[in-house]
């Protein structure tokens, strides 16, 4: 995984400087730790430490979802090369851990809103099965005590597990910052530019909704840097079943 610096925002603290990673979609990349691994140097204490980190994907049309809790659990979709790996999200055996492996793991983000056009959404909502039940519930208000993880606030695909395994490290290295998903609004082509077959990959259109949505992440970046924060522990220490 090679970063590179993509950005760099100004903050009441001085410039921030934004180093960009894209990882690949693909269950078995990500259980032998290709995220633990990337992020590990810049975890670690010393001059090289982030002061804020974000995994992002995106997500439902028309809003920023703010993914407030993680889930260790993988469901039935296929990634990008047909394969599926439904279960217990795996750690690798050679990155920073955490003893028991916890259920949940939550954001250090703040919830305050950015100025842009899209509303944020704090989104609190999990799919658990309760400790005194069998059966997989969805919950509003995030996780219940001791209970089994069965989807994110990012659901059960891999936007859930990069959120999972970036707090999971994050808490692996002691590191106090602010940290966790962001679901951006998904971008729309011209109603005109529906055939593939023309070739052509923008148009005005999906020019100004991108601009506009990288515009209030970067606000949301922003505000994050600038916000005092309180560390987060685990929304449960139940432990995840072994792979």
């Amino acid at each position: 995984m090679s970063p590179w610096v993509a950005s760099t925002l100004d903050t009441d603290a001085g410039p921030a400087h934004i180093t960009t990673m894209i990882f690949p979609l693909r269950w078995n990349a990500f259980a032998r730790g290709i995220v633990e691994r990337a992020l590990d140097p810049y975890f670690q204490p010393g001059p090289g430490r982030v002061d804020l980190f974000t995994t992002i994907s995106q997500g439902r049309a028309d809003q920023f979802d703010l993914e407030h809790t993680n889930g260790a659990w993988r469901g039935v979709m296929w990634d990008n090369v047909n394969q599926r790996a439904p279960g217990p999200v795996p750690i690798a055996s050679d990155v920073p851990t955490v003893h028991p492996q916890p259920q949940w793991t939550v954001t250090t983000l703040p919830t305050s809103q950015a100025g842009g056009p899209f509303p944020v959404h704090d989104h609190t909502g999990v799919k658990e099965i309760p400790a005194d039940s069998t059966d997989p519930v969805e919950r509003d208000d995030g996780p219940t005590p001791h209970s089994l993880a069965r989807g994110g606030g990012g659901g059960d695909y891999l936007s859930n597990e990069i959120g999972y395994r970036a707090t999971f490290l994050r808490d692996a290295c002691h590191l106090n910052a602010p940290g966790g998903h962001l679901h951006t609004p998904i971008l729309f082509f011209d109603k005109d530019n529906n055939d593939p077959s023309t070739g052509r990959i923008t148009d005005p259109v999906l020019e100004r909704y991108r601009d506009a949505v990288l515009a209030q992440t970067r606000a949301l970046l922003t505000t994050a840097l600038g916000t005092p924060h309180t560390p987060l522990s685990h929304a449960s220490g139940t432990p995840a079943p072994a792979p």
